[in-house]
């Protein structure tokens, strides 16, 4: 008997899009369940262009009520489903309409950075390393059982962009070989509690997150910008002038580069921004072009 590999995707944002082309490479996708795309939206929405794309069945539910409503309607064949950057809090309602639940592949090693941000959060904390954990969800705040984890030593000078790259590809092998073993029943969930670390929290950020204070230290705006180079950004005035830095050093004192502004303490080199103008340049360029004489 060939086992069925047909899932039910959950997801909305572009970790979600990015995450849905690659899983259906490997699983047929009998359905994905996303948010509808907002009314004052322009463009394209990153998870319904991919389902158009690959020519898959989309319902939409713009939060946990109108999914339970939505579940309650559909004829859905798939034993699991699968959840990635979704957005909605599940219930258990619609858990339990999967006879072997539903798998979230969490960008972090849980029971570190549960929320709704934890590629950020991993990056602007400094750690050594991050991961994907796949766990089976629960209604609380991703504190279901694991199935599976996968760790990704992080580079110093990695970005948010560039880390959430690389999870999204980590997650996705990890999925391909777990999901055909949880399927044939191969796996055993194991509670977060048994897993000797500490619990964190990451948060949804705001605009006002990526306003700098210089009063912080060197070494933690210079993670900062790396960790808001997608979202917020880092905004700061110089010279007047209101910039968002998109490239930073720590550096040794005043002297130490060609932009060097004091923290507290430590010093900063500006390497990169994006001018008043909008155009990306170096640090001696904006200082030729905006610094007052």
């Amino acid at each position: 008997m060939t086992m069925s590999k047909k899932l039910v995707f959950f997801g909305s944002g572009p970790v979600a899009a990015a995450s849905l082309e690659l899983l259906a490479a490997d699983f047929d996708i009998e359905a994905v369940i996303t948010k509808p795309k907002p009314a004052y939206h322009r463009g394209e929405v990153p998870v319904l262009a991919t389902a158009d794309k690959l020519k898959l069945p989309v319902f939409t539910a713009a939060n946990r009520s109108e999914l339970d409503q939505l579940i309650s309607t559909k004829s859905l064949s798939s034993q699991l489903g699968i959840l990635i950057d979704f957005g909605i809090i599940v219930s258990q309602k619609v858990i339990d309409y999967f006879p072997l639940g539903i798998i979230n592949s969490h960008f972090s090693l849980l029971p570190q950075w549960r929320g709704a941000d934890p590629i950020t959060f991993a990056v602007l904390s400094g750690q050594p390393k991050t991961g994907v954990s796949l766990m089976l969800l629960v209604p609380a705040m991703d504190e279901g059982p694991l199935l599976a984890y996968a760790e990704y030593n992080m580079s110093p000078g990695i970005t948010t962009p560039k880390l959430t790259g690389e999870l999204i590809k980590l997650s996705q092998a990890l999925l391909k070989e777990t999901i055909p073993k949880y399927l044939a029943g191969k796996l055993q969930p194991v509670p977060q509690t048994a897993i000797k670390a500490s619990v964190s929290y990451s948060r949804k950020l705001t605009k006002s997150d990526g306003a700098i204070d210089w009063q912080k230290p060197a070494a933690e705006i210079e993670r900062q910008v790396r960790a808001f180079q997608g979202w917020p950004k880092s905004q700061a005035k110089i010279f007047g002038n209101d910039v968002i830095i998109t490239k930073s050093r720590v550096a040794k004192d005043k002297s130490d580069g060609d932009l060097v502004i004091k923290c507290q303490p430590g010093w900063l080199e500006i390497e990169e921004l994006i001018a008043p103008s909008g155009r990306t340049m170096s640090s001696a360029d904006f200082l030729r072009g905006y610094k007052k004489s």
